[in-house]
């Protein structure tokens, strides 16, 4: 698996977790309750974008300091952009319990991605 695909992958399977850390960062909140599919699936989508550009990072990368530091940069980026939209929105921005799983998500995938081993080059790269 290459370490774009894996970032991918990994970036959504932790989305949904990230998704669903809300019923505990705000298990009170009647609006968490409600709208916890639309978290989950938005939590997803930025995992998935997450994962799938930390993943080009890591192939590229040689140094897993500066791979999980892009992981986290990028993770707490697209966590800001969501709580920024949700402040538009005139929602109440929940900067501490979005960005911090953010944050995480982002270096995981960057420490996963960088120690995975890189793919085989493709049959027809090969034969040249």
């Amino acid at each position: 698996m290459s370490k774009p695909v894996l970032g991918l992958v990994l970036g959504g399977v932790l989305g949904i977790l990230d998704g669903l850390s809300a019923l505990v960062s705000a298990p009170d909140d009647p609006a968490v309750k409600a709208g916890i599919v639309g978290i989950v699936v938005g939590s997803t989508i930025k995992g998935i974008i997450t994962g799938a550009l930390i993943g080009w990072y890591a192939k590229r990368a040689a140094s897993m300091a500066a791979t999980v530091t892009f992981g986290l940069a990028v993770g707490l980026a697209l966590a800001f952009t969501i709580s920024i939209m949700q402040k538009l929105a005139g929602q109440p921005p929940y900067y501490w319990q979005i960005m911090l799983p953010g944050g995480i998500l982002g270096m995981i995938v960057g420490y996963a991605t960088f120690r995975a081993p890189a793919s085989a080059p493709a049959p027809a790269a090969q034969s040249r």
